[in-house]
C-alpha cells in the first residue's frame, strides 16, 4: 500500500474544481486518487515521456498527474486539471 500525498498545487486544482464541477465527477476524481494508495498503475495509466515518475490518468474531461517513489512506497499527486494542451506545462 502506498501513502498519498497532494501537492499544494494539486490542493489548489480540487478546491477550484469542487465549486465548479458536478458532484459526482469530483467524487469521482477523489475515489479515484484514493484508488492510487492500492494500485499506483491501474488500467488507462500512462507513463509522461522524459519524466522518470511522471504518470498521467484520465478521469472523466480530467486529468491527474503524479509521481511514484517505489522505496518510499509514495504516490505524489502533482496537477489536477481539465483534458487541454496546457494540462502539461
Amino acid at each position: 500500500m502506498y501513502r498519498l500525498e497532494v501537492s499544494p498545487a494539486a490542493e489548489r486544482n480540487l478546491e477550484r474544481l469542487k465549486r465548479r464541477i458536478q458532484r459526482h465527477s469530483f467524487e469521482r476524481l477523489r475515489t479515484t486518487i484514493r484508488s492510487l494508495a492500492d494500485n499506483p498503475r491501474p488500467c488507462g495509466v500512462r507513463k509522461i515521456e522524459g519524466s522518470e515518475r511522471a504518470y498521467r490518468i484520465r478521469v472523466g474531461d480530467y486529468r491527474l498527474v503524479y509521481e511514484i517513489y517505489g522505496k518510499e512506497s509514495l504516490v505524489l499527486i502533482l496537477q489536477v486539471a481539465r483534458r487541454a494542451e496546457t494540462t502539461y506545462r
